[in-house]
């Protein structure tokens, strides 16, 4: 996990998908939170990003892992706008909170983006139940590495990291 210790700041985005509200991260404390950036037009994002954030949605309870996708416009931003972002999301049934970065009027990186110096898609941050983020990461990360991770952020909390069952 990243040694390096800062609070996660919010989240600066134009508008959510799938939550009936603003998310604020300062509301999550408590819970582990996982980031996950992606672009519906990055071939990472659609094959290692979306699918590993359904997992980690699936497998871990709500109560103790929030995830939140962030699509992260940075190319092409005159092809993906609000529409093409909810019409990617039904398609792909994700069913977590999504939020669309805010674009930087200074240049191409969007706010969120810039403010978690994310280096580009698919991305995954984690941040820990007192919101400091613990990683950064750039790429496919491995599942049963970034479950044992989360797992252990879980259980810093105090309460086991306990996976949901499956109907037996």
């Amino acid at each position: 996990m990243t040694n390096s210790i800062s609070h996660a700041p919010e989240l600066l985005v134009q508008t959510w998908f799938n939550s009936d509200r603003p998310i604020l991260l300062s509301a999550l404390r408590g819970r582990v939170v996982v980031l996950s950036a992606f672009q519906v037009l990055c071939p990472n994002s659609i094959a290692f990003g979306i699918p590993q954030a359904l997992r980690i949605h699936a497998t871990f309870e709500p109560k103790d892992v929030a995830v939140i996708g962030l699509h992260v416009t940075f190319e092409h931003d005159d092809a993906v706008n609000g529409a093409v972002l909810k019409a990617f999301i039904q398609e792909y049934r994700l069913k977590f909170p999504i939020a669309l970065d805010y674009p930087n009027d200074s240049g191409p990186i969007p706010h969120t983006m810039e403010r978690y110096k994310i280096r580009g898609t698919p991305s995954l941050v984690l941040i820990d139940r007192h919101g400091i983020v613990r990683k950064h990461a750039f790429g496919a990360v491995d599942d049963l590495r970034i479950g044992a991770e989360i797992g252990a952020l879980v259980q810093q909390g105090g309460a086991a990291a306990m996976p949901r069952s499956s109907a037996a």
